[in-house]
């Protein structure tokens, strides 16, 4: 059992088990195709948003702008 130390008497200490560290080689910045995918998903979700808040209010969204 890893963590686990036995002294003379029979007794033992436990000790916490550091986890193993690693490193991922990807670069996630720049025009990456991590970073596209992730921009066209938020820009998909934005404009349903938009339809559908067009579609509830029945205005468009400048003119919901402009009501501010």
């Amino acid at each position: 059992m890893r963590g686990v130390v036995t002294e003379e008497r029979g007794r033992q200490n436990i000790y916490a088990v550091e986890p193993q560290m690693y490193v991922d080689s990807e670069v996630r910045t720049g025009f990456t195709e991590y970073a596209e995918k992730l921009n066209g998903r938020l820009a998909m979700i934005g404009f349903v948003s938009m339809l559908v808040l067009e579609v509830a209010t029945h205005q468009g969204l400048i003119s919901l702008l402009q009501g501010l």
